[in-house]
Order: structure tokens, then sequence, then C-alpha cells
């Protein structure tokens, strides 16, 4: 049947038009290195360049193409630049784009075990290969009572962990309408926003989440938190759900487990290494997860770190009972013999949506084209950059590192204050050869630069840091050029 008839691409076509996009793709990495990091537009200037109605009539690919080359890819942001060093890297590979595709030629919608059997069962196998390739507590592995699921990001799987430890709290009625709403959960004040977005989502509120004051490291502090849960036990609240961080976005802090735990007894233990988790690869950083063993829940992304796609997060339970009874719903029409007989998981159960797409064949991709060792490799050398790059941070008497560093970030400031450090930042990225991001620490306007793209090399380091450095001094040069013209005005 012709394409003019049934109005679908022919597989010949598709044959074509797929091969040109795999040709696409990697040309855009060979050629991404010389593109402005950041696109030099203004909100809205991109819908303007397209057409207000939508076509009524199909049109070729080759002409879409061809729009996407002209309108779309100005207003990228490139997020696969060597030049990126701002917020976390959002990596991907080429294993990782391979697998992507075959997942949406396949289509399928695993919601169940019997919606897609492989596709289910590869998941469990992916994640609890990572459970020995990361050393992560055998509790976490599916042979136990435990076992893992691949969420979209470690929003949801923060929000998965809250709920399963708000019904194992309320023995399953903490959803239910007229529940007694006394529940109370915890957090670092250096907690990723997605906290306090589940608390709300889940009925918590702003008002019943605690954020822990953090101690000079920007880690949680135990002490202030045994002493919250207390008090709040003292009002005759009930403590329920705290979320630690390994690895927080501002500074990449690393909360201290065991104590946390140890301060909060009873309480459901989540721990976000969304970022930093990755380097359990290397046994040498694995302290990271020092006290894990003893946490109900844990979760990383490999879109940040492992070279795999957004999205994909990584999400273990202890015991899968809790997070089960939150979240299963079963009428009839998703009745099977399989999971009635409990000889298959429906991974439905373990997440918010029911469906669900085949995320796990990319992963799968990778892990089998790295291999840990390869993994590693590329971690122990995007440590290593971040190391060299901190030295000459600290041999530059104009900055100075706000906090030192951890793993794969540095984040610093100027001697001249806030003001300048900001003004610093927006000229860099204005320039379009690198972007960086920032946070405030202790109140400090603070530049954040996270070395771990896939393509990041020294040369690619040490000439982002040349450009801080010469920018600085252009600007400088120019506030005192500025200061002396104004005082010869006054004159």
């Amino acid at each position: 049947m012709s394409r003019k008839t049934n109005h679908h691409m022919t597989a010949d076509e598709f044959r074509r038009y797929g091969k040109e996009m795999v040709d696409w793709i990697a040309d855009y990495y060979e050629w991404v290195e010389t593109q402005r990091v950041l696109p030099d537009i203004e909100p809205g200037d991109i819908r303007k360049s397209l057409p207000e109605k939508p076509p009524i009539h199909g049109e070729s690919f080759d002409v879409i193409m061809q729009d996407v080359d002209q309108f779309i890819m100005p207003g990228i942001t490139h997020w696969q630049s060597p030049g990126f060093f701002a917020y976390f890297p959002s990596n991907t590979s080429f294993p990782s784009i391979l697998g992507e595709m075959m997942s949406a030629g396949l289509g399928q919608q695993g919601m169940s075990w019997k919606t897609s059997p492989a596709t289910t069962e590869l998941e469990t196998l992916v994640m609890d290969w990572l459970v020995d390739m990361m050393g992560l507590p055998r509790s976490f592995h599916s042979s136990t009572n435990g076992g893992g699921v691949i969420q979209d990001t470690a929003s949801s799987a923060t929000l998965c962990a809250l709920l399963a430890a708000r019904e194992r709290v309320t023995g399953g009625v903490g959803n239910r309408s007229g529940a007694p709403n006394t529940l109370v959960a915890y957090t670092s004040d250096q907690a990723h926003s997605s906290v306090q977005k589940s608390a709300r989502i889940a009925g918590i509120g702003d008002d019943r989440l605690r954020l822990i004051p953090s101690n000079e490291s920007f880690a949680m502090d135990a002490n202030a938190l045994q002493a919250a849960i207390q008090k709040d036990r003292d009002d005759g609240l009930t403590p329920f759900f705290v979320s630690a961080t390994v690895g927080t976005t501002s500074s990449m802090a690393m909360d201290p487990i065991l104590s946390i735990i140890d301060a909060a007894e009873g309480c459901w233990i989540h721990v976000d290494a969304a970022m930093a988790g990755t380097a359990a690869m290397c046994e040498e950083f694995r302290w990271i997860h020092e006290g894990l063993e003893r946490a109900d829940s844990y979760c990383f992304n490999p879109h940040k770190w492992m070279f795999t796609n957004f999205d994909c997060d990584c999400f273990w339970v202890k015991d899968k009972t809790a997070l089960v009874g939150a979240l299963s719903i079963l009428p009839e029409y998703l009745r099977t013999a399989e999971h009635l007989s409990g000889a298959a998981i429906d991974y439905r159960d373990w997440q918010i949506p029911l469906g669900r797409r085949l995320r796990a064949l990319k992963l799968w991709f990778v892990l089998r084209h790295y291999g840990q060792e390869g993994l590693a490799f590329h971690i122990r050398e995007h440590v290593r950059l971040t190391e060299h790059l901190a030295q000459r941070i600290g041999d530059d008497l104009d900055f100075h590192l706000v906090v030192p560093r951890t793993l794969n970030l540095v984040c610093f400031t100027h001697q001249r204050g806030d003001e300048f450090t900001e003004q610093l930042m927006e000229r860099l990225n204005a320039s379009g050869s690198i972007y960086l991001s920032h946070t405030r620490l202790a109140g400090t306007y603070t530049i954040r630069m996270c070395v771990g793209g896939r393509d990041m090399q020294q040369r690619h380091v040490d000439a982002a840091w040349d450009q801080v450095v010469n920018t600085a001094r252009e600007l400088s040069e120019e506030l005192a050029n500025a200061s002396r013209s104004a005082s010869e005005i006054r004159a």
C-alpha cells in the first residue's frame, strides 16, 4: 500500500530517513563543540518562527528536517557540549541512543508482566546487575523481599518512597478520606525541591515538612534532626519519613546516612543520590553510601552521569510490600493469572502512572557496551579533571572555593563579592562558549562548575577556567575605568 493511500511512512522511506537520522546525530556530536552552548534568542523567538497553524496535508520528511535545522536547532541548549558545566550533566551516549531507538520502534507498554514480559524481566535483571556493579546492599536485590524499578526521575522516586512510608506508618489507611494527618516528614535545607513537592502531592503539606539545618559542610545536621523529631513526638505528631541526600544539588554535600538513621529511629529513610550515586561504580568512592544497608529506599539517576539518556532513574526498596501496598489498584481489566499467582512482577504497582515504557533497554545497552570497567574509567577521569580544576581555583588569589571539592563539582566565588560574581557568570554565559549555573551557600552567591560531560577533556576544563579568569580581569578593568570616569565627571 502506498503512502498516498494510507498516509503512513513506508518501510523503505523509514529505512532511508532512519539512516539519515543516525548520520545527523553522529554529525551533531562531531560539531556540537563548535556551537554556542546557550542559544542567543529571546523568549517566543522559536514560536514566532514556526507556522501558527498545523498542516492540512502531510509534508515530506526532507522539509521537516530543513525546518529542524533552520528553526529548532538555533534554540537548542547544547547539554552534550563539552562547554556545558551547568547544573548536573544530562548525559547520553551512542549505545543509549540506539537502545532508545529500539525501544521506540518496539512500542512496548509494560504496565504488567503480561503486557510485555521482556520489558519487565529485563528491568528486574538490570536493576539486580546494578546492585552488584555498585556494591549496593543485598536487601535491594530482587531475590530478597526488596527490589528495584526504573522511574522517570528522582522526583518520582522520592514521591513513591514517601507514599510507601505513609502507608507503612498508617497501616494502609493514609490515603483514605478522613484519615488523621499527624504525619511529619524531614529533609535538609539543602535538599532538592522535589522533596517539598512530594510532600505537597502526598497531602503532608509544607507545614509538616521540616527543613533541617545543615552544618558548615552543608550536610544535614543529625543532631538538629533528632531534636526536631523529639519535639514533634512530644507535641503528639508522628515523624515517619526522612529524605537524606548523597550529593546535594547546590554543593554535592553528603548527608551522614548512619547518623541520620540513628537520629530518626522508626522513620522510613530514603536516600537520594541522583547525581553522585554513579560514582559507586568505582570501589574507592563507595564511602558515599556508608550506612545505606540500613536505609529503606534509595535512588540515583543514570541519566546524569552514566551515559544513559533522560529519563532514567533507578529506585530500590528494602521491602516492596509497603510500596506495592501504597500504589496497587487492581480493577478487573488489569487482572492476570500471573499477577494473582504472584509469579510475576507488575511494575505498574511500583510507580505513579499506570503505563510505562521500555526504559531498561537503553540502560542494558549502556551497561553491556561500557561494562563496569568502562564506566569507572570515565568517572575517575571526571573526578581527576575536577581535582585539577579545584587546584587551579585554589592557586588563583582572585577566587576561592566556597566548599572543598566533592567528586566532580566545584563551587567558587570571586573575592570582589556577590555582585561581581553574578556579573561575571552572566558575562561568561552570554559569550556562548561555556554555560555555568549558580547557587547560594550560606548567603554567598556561588558559581558551580560540574565536570561530567561525555566528551569533556582536560583541554575543555582548562579553556573554561582560562575564560573565567580572563573575563574576570576584563570585567574588573571595565569597572575600574567606569569608576575613574565617574570620578572625573564629579571633579
